[in-house]
């Protein structure tokens, strides 16, 4: 969703499910359930009719990379994480415990992270690199 919202950021007009559906190749309903969180917490908000479609609602520079993790329901930040399949090994139950360990201390500094980085600081280096490079190219 950062590469969408930087664009709405960018083009400044509406853009709908389906658009965005395309630009991510998706469909436009796993779009609207996603963008729905955005919306409930007040990020985008989603106009109907001609000329309808998904603007932005908030200022980037109040917004992080954690909150819009947040917003979407981003329960888990990797995708790895400890083998819970035969609890009764002890050979993994040794590794899941210094597994954890790890997985817990990069989890915090990740989200620590993220919560400095803005979309406005996301959407400056953006247009930076689009002013200064060929246009970009939406995918």
């Amino acid at each position: 969703m950062l590469h969408v919202l930087l664009h709405m950021a960018r083009d400044g007009h509406p853009v709908t499910s389906e658009q965005i559906a395309k630009m991510l190749g998706t469909n436009a309903a796993v779009v609207r359930r996603t963008l729905a969180g955005l919306r409930q917490a007040g990020y985008v908000k989603a106009g109907k009719g001609y000329n309808g479609g998904w603007t932005l609602a908030c200022d980037l520079s109040q917004v992080t990379l954690l909150d819009i993790h947040n917003a979407v329901g981003g329960p888990r930040i990797f995708a790895i994480g400890t083998d819970r399949e035969n609890p009764e090994c002890g050979v993994e139950r040794v590794v899941n415990a210094s597994l954890e360990e790890a997985m817990q201390q990069a989890k915090d500094l990740l989200l620590e992270r993220l919560g400095t980085i803005t979309l406005a600081d996301l959407s400056n280096e953006f247009n930076t690199l689009c002013g200064t490079h060929e246009p970009p190219v939406i995918h």
